[in-house]
């Protein structure tokens, strides 16, 4: 009896075990890609890794430090909590990796986490066309809806980058290279409401889905590129 007490007792500690640790993995797993979350929890420290092919999108609202200036710190923040909560489903929905958030800026990215290869372009420009309609669902103010709805604008930009894990302190996952800088400049040189990519993303784009409508915007100067040919997804 006392034999099969104790097996009882191991079998439950051992149960116990495996429950906090996949717990702890699938904590882990939303801040970091689920193998390098893997290698953490096992007390291991990641090695920085390269990618071939990745497309990373960036959005940012439109008139932001005007907003921000108008409103409550605490208003601002329930903004942004709104409007992220609704990128971070559609993020699920395109299965992209969300990479982070800093002030009102929105940063996620396909084809780094895990393997989509054959429709990493076409994920993101989904999604930030569902990006681009869900924010202009979401009222600036809950409470005082003539202060009208948020703008964003997007942009996105598909090459090679190198991943890492950052820090000890609240360690980040981030991502690095001349893709990460082109991607921000496809951002900051779109317009209201609308999504900018690279020839590059729109050539994949046009392969990847041809229904998706791609419209040659030109010749844009973007800072420490020159001139660069871009176009629109929506």
């Amino acid at each position: 009896a006392t034999a099969v007490s104790n097996d009882r007792a191991a079998t439950a500690y051992h149960q116990q075990q495996q429950r906090q640790q996949q717990h702890g993995i699938k904590l882990l797993s939303q801040m970091f890609p689920l193998h390098i979350a893997r290698i953490i929890e096992r007390g291991g420290n990641p090695e920085p890794e390269s990618h071939e092919l990745v497309t990373i999108y960036f959005s940012d609202i439109v008139g932001f430090t005007s907003l921000a200036a108008a409103l409550s710190d605490l208003k601002v923040s329930s903004m942004l909590n709104r409007l992220y909560h609704a990128f971070d489903d559609l993020a699920q929905k395109h299965d992209l990796f969300k990479i982070e958030t800093i002030g009102d800026a929105y940063m996620c990215a396909s084809n780094l986490a895990k393997k989509q290869p054959e429709d990493h372009v076409r994920r993101i420009a989904k999604f930030a066309a569902d990006a681009a309609k869900a924010a202009g669902r979401i009222p600036v103010d809950e409470d005082d809806l003539s202060k009208g709805y948020i703008r964003i604008r997007g942009g996105f930009h598909t090459g090679p980058v190198v991943s890492n894990v950052v820090g000890t302190l609240n360690p980040r996952y981030g991502v690095f290279g001349d893709t990460v800088n082109v991607a921000a400049r496809m951002e900051s040189t779109s317009a209201a409401g609308r999504i900018q990519c690279s020839e590059r993303s729109a050539l994949l784009l046009m392969t990847q889905d041809p229904r998706i409508q791609v419209r040659l915007r030109g010749e844009v100067q973007i800072k420490g590129k020159g001139s660069m040919v871009t176009y629109w997804t929506n």
